[in-house]
């Protein structure tokens, strides 16, 4: 689902596990944010992810959408837009 929305690869997943890296890089510095990520619809703690106007809250709480509905038991290919 990571490397859905952001575009790295699992090598490089891994590697950012072993070291810090903040969150806001982590976004900033993807090397290709998935188009679909757009029809990300729906409340996260309260707000609408598709009204976040900070691009890069906006990218936080893409993901944190996704999560919750892996959580809820969706469908893994409702939840990355196929």
């Amino acid at each position: 689902m990571i490397r859905w929305l952001t575009g790295y690869s699992q090598p490089e997943l891994e590697e950012m596990l072993e070291r810090p890296v903040p969150y806001g890089d982590f976004f900033r510095d993807a090397p290709e944010l998935n188009e679909k990520r757009r029809m990300i619809k729906g409340v996260v703690c309260g707000v609408r992810v598709e009204d976040i106007e900070e691009p890069l809250m906006q990218e936080i709480r893409y993901l944190d959408k996704l999560i919750d509905e892996l959580a809820r038991g969706k469908a893994m290919d409702k939840i990355l837009r196929k």
